[in-house]
């Protein structure tokens, strides 16, 4: 058992009877490649907070939706009902129901804020250079997100000013 899920399994359940892992970072730092591995190996769903903005003006309003739709039914033993935003669309798809999990991997950009954090078991943020971070999510996205780079990154930054995600971790990963 990886490290990660050690750590997961050892911290008492926040969002009811469910451990939630939270991987944060900056666009591009890997946060999908580790939440799919831990994921697997913990045999838990991964809710990625991608599905959740609603567009490249909406990282607060994901970070909203992630602790009134997923969150906080999952705290109260309830069926969460995972909202699903169709970036080709432009439009919301029909939720996708989370029954309450033993384990839950959240992952994306603003996983870690503070107002989710009561109800996260292990916080864990993902640290790369710029250069290499942008690189790699232009590599995966291609034309689609180089329009929205400098947006989306200003967002971020706005985000981690206030909300210290670094600081408050459980586990600072740094490549």
């Amino acid at each position: 058992m990886s490290e990660l899920a050690a750590r997961l399994r050892e911290t008492p359940p926040k969002a009811g009877r469910t451990r939630v892992a939270a991987i944060d970072g900056r666009s591009g730092s890997g946060k999908s490649t580790l939440a799919a591995s831990l994921a697997r190996e913990l045999g838990a769903p991964v809710v990625s907070m991608e599905d959740l903005y609603g567009g490249w003006d909406g990282l607060e309003d994901g970070v909203d939706r992630l602790v009134s739709d997923v969150l906080v039914p999952l705290s109260e033993g309830r069926r969460a009902f995972v909202p699903r935003y169709d970036w080709i669309a432009g439009a919301w798809g029909a939720p996708v129901p989370l029954d309450p999990p033993a384990e839950l991997v959240v992952e994306g950009v603003g996983a870690g804020c503070a107002r989710a954090a009561r109800y996260v078991s292990l916080l864990v943020w993902l640290e790369l250079p710029e250069e290499i971070r942008k690189h790699r999510a232009l590599e995966r996205d291609g034309d689609t997100y180089d329009p929205h780079w400098d947006r989306w990154a200003a967002q971020e930054t706005a985000m981690l000013a206030r909300e210290h995600t670094p600081e408050r971790a459980d586990v600072v990963m740094v490549f």
